[in-house]
């Protein structure tokens, strides 16, 4: 029997989700014919496709675009539809806010299955006014009653996914701890830098460019860098910050790999898949009070969990004393137990099969 056909749909491909997309798929790509219907951003690399099997089709959307646009959003759509009519997969998976929202309202649940995945909702996002926030959440409201299921990333995520429908799903993020130990070979180049403090992801107001930034101006004395660049890159002013710009995989993770203490102060987050592999690099994790951060976090447990410039600087120096080494550990174990590819896929696998199976059944 030919393998069941699964549509991934993303308009946000970049970043964490492109990475999630492409540890998905290579997890799945044994049981499943993988499909990826995309939007081109700044952040999307341009050898994206030697990142994923050879066996995956990708087709472009060519109108997907992250702001809002009834011109442009309606022409993504009618493009959606075509991929749809041509691919006809047995189940659509929707990634992000934008494929989520075209796709449950713009496609047909009752006749193929539709997954959707936020990804981080829009609705927490601490850019956009009062106002915005509280007509993404309507239109996330209004979206959950259609006939998809939402597949929430973290614990905080799918909380946030059941308070809009009872219609939803668990399934952690996870890393590829094998690629990790492929990449880094012997591991003996690991915490070479005393005193750094890494963190990873597009320099945008999400990632709060302006704390790290304040953070490092406190701690001279520390080595600052940030692997990514982005719009905000000129908020980094300090002395002791270095931005790497945009490495790829290989050289991103080596880096990752010899910093003391991995921060990431945003100001929200879906489960951040840097996050993840920082954990099971060792470093010592120092996150901010958000959903996603503390969703895998526990504070003075396997990192430190801030919920102000203050906690932060404490963390940080709290990092060079010996007990905190107990701390990345565990969150070292964490991600074996909990957050890696291989249990993320075998649920996939479970959720996708159990919806094919009922499916036939009421056929």
């Amino acid at each position: 029997m030919s393998k069941k056909k699964v549509l991934m749909v993303v308009e946000a491909f970049g970043g964490g989700v492109f990475t999630y997309l492409e540890e998905l798929s290579k997890s799945l790509i044994n049981d499943f014919d993988i499909y990826i219907a995309f939007g081109k951003r700044k952040q999307t690399p341009i050898d994206f496709r030697k990142h994923f099997s050879t066996e995956v089709h990708f087709l472009e959307v060519k109108h997907f675009q992250r702001s809002i646009s009834i011109k442009e959003d309606l022409l993504a759509l009618f493009e959606l539809r075509r991929i749809v009519k041509e691919v006809d997969p047995d189940i659509i998976h929707l990634h992000s806010s934008k494929a989520g929202i075209l796709g449950r309202w713009g496609l047909n649940g009752n006749k193929i299955p539709i997954f959707y995945t936020p990804h981080g909702y829009s609705f927490l996002m601490e850019d956009a006014s009062r106002f915005k926030r509280a007509a993404y959440w309507l239109v996330e409201r209004m979206s959950a009653w259609r006939n998809c299921t939402t597949i929430g990333c973290s614990a905080g995520e799918y909380a946030e996914a059941k308070k809009l429908s009872s219609k939803a799903e668990l399934i952690s993020n996870g890393v590829d701890t094998t690629e990790l130990d492929e990449i880094l070979g012997s591991r003996s180049d690991m915490k070479t830098n005393s005193k750094s403090v890494i963190t990873l992801g597009r320099v945008c107001f999400q990632k709060n460019p302006l704390l790290f930034n304040k953070i490092a101006e406190r701690l001279p004395d520390y080595k600052f860098v940030w692997i990514g660049d982005g719009e905000l890159r000129d908020e980094l002013t300090a002395p002791n910050i270095k931005v790497t710009g945009w490495l790829d995989r290989e050289a991103a993770v080596k880096e990752l790999s010899t910093a003391e203490v991995f921060m990431l102060p945003s100001l929200w987050e879906g489960l951040p898949i840097s996050l993840l592999e920082a954990m099971y690099l060792n470093c010592v994790c120092v996150v901010s009070d958000v959903v996603g951060n503390r969703d895998v976090i526990t504070n003075k447990t396997n990192g430190f969990v801030c919920e102000n410039i203050e906690d932060f600087v404490h963390a940080i120096e709290s990092a060079e004393l010996p007990d905190a080494s107990e701390l990345a550990n565990q969150a070292h174990l964490d991600i074996l137990e909990h957050y890696n590819t291989i249990k993320m896929s075998e649920e996939y696998e479970e959720i996708y099969s159990s919806c094919l199976t009922e499916r036939h059944i009421m056929a």
